[in-house]
């Protein structure tokens, strides 16, 4: 995840939401109008008091007694409607503003090309759509109403305290500048630790997510143990870091609510001393005592709420840093539409380097044209750049040289999704998404019909199998597939593949988790399949390519040769070598023992 400069202010990554909050722009006005009349009526108790006790206990007049008392009456019913409408009101909003922020987000993510996913674990982006998204929506939906709510109750308490008595005020103003001094100093130590802690527990779930993706493997190494100590390890270190802002937030709070207290009760008892010597009346003295509670109230509040809006800046500042992440494979910015018809695909001298391996060529200088309808198959040793071609072919990454041209128009030039949508796709590891049958092969064509699913499943071997499914069709797979054998999976990525019928096939291994009989069977099918289009098979087992219109053998990012099965057997040496180990062929050469080995582990 690539760094970004903190902020200055402590709280400024707050008002980068303001896009996401100007969309409910009449939404706010009326939460607003709603603040401030709570805080309004929440001011006018007070006064009420007052003159019910000058007026009224100390008067003696029933009348008087039972009008404030009507008022009390009045001002809390319109305190009850205008804090009700104001929590419903910017409750939604807070809900509302964190769908958008996590819609975007994840949206985002998904318009990234793999190598972002290279520096960056899934499990560290789930964490920031979950966790920081829920800060944001405490912050938007709670805090930030009860902040502005206090805020307008301080300032309005403590301009009731001057108008009550401006000589008791003043004591309460020289004390407050005590109050806020902690508040300040704490507050950026508080920003700090709340942003350590949203990343320790990220990287706990980035760890977990690793893991329980990848229990076949933890349990057949019996690392159940290690990898359960390696998740407590983080959540240690996640509560340890959490705690430490929790310490700091506590000795805050305490604090302030000492300074607080000390300043009333000692302003609080040179009022007493004023009653007594009749320079103020009980009703003032009561009405002091009530605004200086509000105001009391109001200044922890906000500094409660200060804490908040620190934790929700970290969490702020992280998910920017999703949106504000550029995806190197961009859209071009005047598009071209793909030709149907034309010379082709056609590598142009191209040389490519993985991001997280920029000193190792994965391609170099690479040329080939591959002609419309034909069926290339792809084989080397492992590392010889099969599937970069495919990736690359796929726009997931681009040729730091040279170029890629369809039918004689650049791939730089071509919207992302309607290159794609020409392009058919079989992966070594098939992968299945937790719906059903029926959700899963017509995943990249939703509209397609029950038959045209059911005809897909017949060329890809897959019928059978699926009709012996307790729903058939419309049977459940569990996430990633569990329910299904290898095979199957794989028979059902095939048949993903022949629906969405692409003019362009690739096939990376599509046939590698199938047995023998299986295997003729789908074989037969992508023969089927492959007419009519363009297909690149990327084959270990030569014995699926022998019957392709041509071969070409890959070493080291280059095309060392290329050719019929036959002609190569006699003209590639590298070629021969694998055939020998696969056939029991004798290679005409046998002086590249590297090539050797390496066609041992790709096999």
């Amino acid at each position: 995840m690539p760094d970004v400069a903190p902020s200055t202010a402590r709280i400024s990554p707050l008002f980068d939401l303001a896009p996401f909050l100007r969309r409910y722009a009449g939404r706010w006005a009326l939460a607003f109008m709603a603040l401030v009349t709570s805080a309004g009526a929440t001011l006018a108790l007070p006064v009420t008091f007052r003159y019910l006790i000058d007026r009224g206990f100390a008067g003696g007049n029933r009348a008087h007694i039972d009008r404030y008392f009507l008022a009390l009456l009045a001002v809390s019913l319109v305190l009850a409607g205008a804090t009700a409408l104001r929590f419903y009101l910017v409750s939604w909003l807070g809900e509302r503003v964190t769908a958008d922020l996590r819609k975007a987000v994840y949206e985002h993510v998904l318009g990234m090309s793999p190598q972002f996913f290279e520096t960056t674990q899934s499990g560290e982006v789930l964490s920031r759509l979950t966790t920081d998204t829920t800060l944001i929506q405490t912050v938007v939906g709670t805090s930030l109403s009860m902040g502005l709510r206090n805020f307008f109750l301080l300032t309005g308490g403590v301009a009731m305290l001057a108008v009550t008595s401006p000589v008791l005020s003043g004591y309460i103003m020289a004390t407050l500048v005590v109050v806020v001094a902690p508040i300040v100093i704490f507050g950026r130590r508080m920003r700090k630790l709340s942003r350590a802690s949203q990343d320790k527990v990220a990287n706990a779930s980035a760890l977990a997510g690793e893991v329980l993706n990848a229990m076949p493997t933890v349990q057949s190494f019996s690392q159940e143990t290690r990898e359960a100590q390696r998740f407590a390890g983080r959540v240690e270190t996640a509560f340890e870091t959490a705690l430490m802002r929790i310490r700091a937030r506590a000795w805050l709070t305490a604090a302030v609510i000492v300074l607080v207290f000390a300043a009333i009760v000692f302003v609080l008892w040179l009022g007493a001393q004023a009653v007594l010597a009749g320079h103020m009346t009980a009703g003032q003295l009561s009405q002091f005592i009530l605004y200086a509670v509000v105001t009391a109230g109001a200044v922890g509040a906000v500094a409660e709420v200060w804490g908040d809006l620190q934790r929700a800046a970290g969490a702020t500042e992280r998910l920017l840093q999703l949106l504000a992440a550029r995806s190197p494979v961009a859209q071009p910015e005047a598009a071209i539409r793909l030709p149907m018809h034309g010379d082709g695909i056609r590598f142009d001298n191209v040389s490519f380097s993985y991001p997280s391996r920029p000193g190792v060529a994965a391609l170099s200088g690479l040329s080939l044209d591959i002609r419309p309808g034909e069926h290339l198959a792809l084989v080397g040793p492992s590392g010889a750049g099969k599937t970069t071609l495919f990736q690359l072919l796929l726009r997931f990454y681009d040729p730091q040289a040279g170029g890629i041209l369809i039918n004689g128009v650049p791939t730089r030039q071509v919207p992302l999704a309607e290159l794609r949508r020409e392009v058919g796709v079989v992966l070594q590891e098939s992968v299945i998404f937790s719906g059903s049958v029926l959700d899963n092969i017509r995943y990249g064509a939703p509209e397609a019909t029950l038959g045209q699913v059911q005809q897909a499943a017949e060329m890809a071997a897959a019928a059978g199998f699926i009709e012996e499914l307790p729903q058939g069709y419309d049977t459940f797979l569990g996430e990633r597939g569990v329910r299904l054998s290898g095979g199957q999976r794989q028979r059902i990525a095939i048949a993903r593949a022949i629906l969405k019928n692409p003019s362009i096939l690739l096939l990376d291994e599509a046939t590698s988790a199938l047995d023998a009989a299986s295997e003729r069977l789908v074989q037969r099918a992508l023969d089927n399949a492959a007419q009519n289009r363009t297909t690149l098979v990327i084959a270990h087992r030569l014995a699926t390519v022998q019957q392709a219109d041509r071969i070409v053998v890959l070493e080291q990012g280059r095309i060392v040769a290329q050719g019929r099965h036959a002609d190569l057997l006699q003209a590639s040496p590298l070629y021969a070598q694998l055939a020998a180990l696969q056939f029991g062929e004798t290679p005409r050469q046998t002086e590249q023992p590297g090539a050797v080995r390496d066609s041992v582990d790709s096999a």
